[in-house]
């Protein structure tokens, strides 16, 4: 292991001193990734910033406890608090999306997606999900997923001609294989979803209706997209991403499949749920139920609009041709003749982080497509506007269009950290690692 070392920064004495004096290779490499999300534009669509209050949850003391079960019925004595906990939580995640009943064990999405079909599906259905080469996501039908593998898994794919969801192409799809669960929700998808076009054929061919709302969860809170769960039988999210909150995610459904939900997780799938996580996600649920959430929701589409504009000027193709939420989907190997992934170590170099993604009918392979992938969540999070896009767009352009040229990727590099520093990171004081910032050379 490579031991690292902190080029720029004086490490204060008092910060993570317990770490200090245990584990300082950890305590380095925590510094240095905070070094990093402080100083870097962060464009991975599924990334974020979470706050200090989300942070000191997801740290606190209920990492000590078991809690297996559900309140009111666990296995092990002591549950006072986190039943209290886990209450709360459930409560702020089904009034904010408007759903009958909400598991908040899952530790992660794809397991939350793993338990949402066991609860209501049998091994061997048919169900129906976005191809993940079309920004589906692997839990919801690939071949070499569990999805893809216990279910019979028909994949829907996009219009060739807009690159959107073509709703009588699903629809015929759906009457002719009679899926038995229908799932909506995407990973790289620029464009708002009619979800009830979606509950329109499920009650057609009489199917479950799914929603994954993963990316766009926080997007939802705040008003900047339509909400599925008040019309879906089952549906999930990670509770990260745009919703700002710790790694884990949610359940949520109708009263009818709660129990069936309930026991898909345990004794299903897990054991004792991480108290810990869900207590942050209670917090980040509270934040995302408060007025400046509705104000960070929109500003994050207003950023995506904007840095779309700015590329198209420069002459890239975007998937869709421009974007209704948090993401962008650019072409860049037909168009600019660059690989993705080409493309996004280019961009990390400068200080511009993306990945590399596949588009629609790609022709390369998955592990360098013809495409990247950019979202404005975390920018968004820094409070950054429509002024920070174009000169985002600006640099991106520079970027892609002299790859090869190390003197001004290094130059980009450092105007990208001097922008950063003028806009904090939620959850990061580069006091206490005392940063010593130096302008770049004009």
């Amino acid at each position: 292991m490579i031991t690292p070392t902190i080029s720029s920064p004086k490490i204060a004495m008092t910060y993570l001193p317990a770490l200090k004096e245990t584990d300082p290779e950890i305590r380095d490499l925590i510094l240095l990734e905070e070094k990093r999300e402080f100083e870097k534009m962060r464009l991975i669509p599924s990334e974020n910033y979470a706050s200090d209050a989300v942070k000191e949850a997801t740290g606190g003391i209920f990492t000590n406890k078991y809690s297996e079960g559900y309140p009111n019925k666990r296995y092990y004595e002591g549950q006072q608090l986190t039943d209290q906990v886990e209450i709360l939580a459930c409560e702020r995640a089904k009034k904010l999306f408007g759903c009958d009943h909400v598991n908040v064990q899952p530790l992660s999405g794809s397991p939350a997606n793993m338990a949402a079909y066991r609860a209501v599906l049998k091994p061997g259905d048919t169900i129906m999900g976005l191809s993940l080469p079309h920004g589906g996501h692997l839990t919801h039908g690939w071949k070499a997923n569990f999805s893809g593998s216990l279910y019979n898994s028909v994949p829907y794919e996009l219009d060739p001609e807009t690159e959107m969801l073509n709703f009588d192409m699903i629809r015929a799809l759906a009457k002719e294989h009679k899926p038995q669960m229908i799932i909506a929700g995407y990973t790289a998808y620029p464009r708002t979803i009619d979800w009830t076009k979606f509950r329109e054929i499920c009650d057609e061919v009489g199917a479950y209706f799914h929603a994954d709302t993963s990316h766009i969860t926080g997007l939802i809170a705040g008003g900047a997209h339509p909400n599925p769960f008040p019309i879906s039988d089952t549906g999930i999210t990670t509770t990260h991403k745009t919703l700002r909150g710790p790694r884990g995610a949610m359940i949520l459904c109708k009263q009818e499949h709660a129990e069936a939900v309930n026991k898909a997780i345990i004794p299903g799938l897990q054991g004792g749920p991480h108290i810990h996580t869900i207590s942050a996600i209670a917090v980040a649920l509270k934040q995302a139920s408060q007025p400046d959430a509705q104000v960070y929701a929109q500003q994050v589409v207003k950023n995506a609009k904007a840095l779309a504009e700015r590329l198209l000027s420069h002459g890239f193709r975007l998937v869709t041709g421009g974007t209704d939420n948090h993401l962008i989907l650019m072409e860049v190997f037909e168009s600019k003749g660059i690989l993705g992934r080409d493309a996004s170590r280019a961009l990390d170099k400068a200080g511009i982080v993306c990945n590399a993604n596949m588009v629609p009918f790609d022709k390369n392979s998955p592990f360098n497509p013809s495409g990247i992938r950019i979202g404005t969540p975390s920018i968004t999070s820094r409070g950054m506007k429509e002024a920070e896009m174009d000169k985002l767009g600006d640099w991106m352009n520079e970027v892609l269009s002299n790859i090869d040229n190390d003197a001004i990727l290094k130059r980009i590099e450092g105007e990208v950290r001097d922008l950063c520093v003028s806009f904090p990171a939620p959850g990061i004081d580069p006091e206490r690692w005392n940063c010593l910032y130096t302008p770049s050379p004009k």
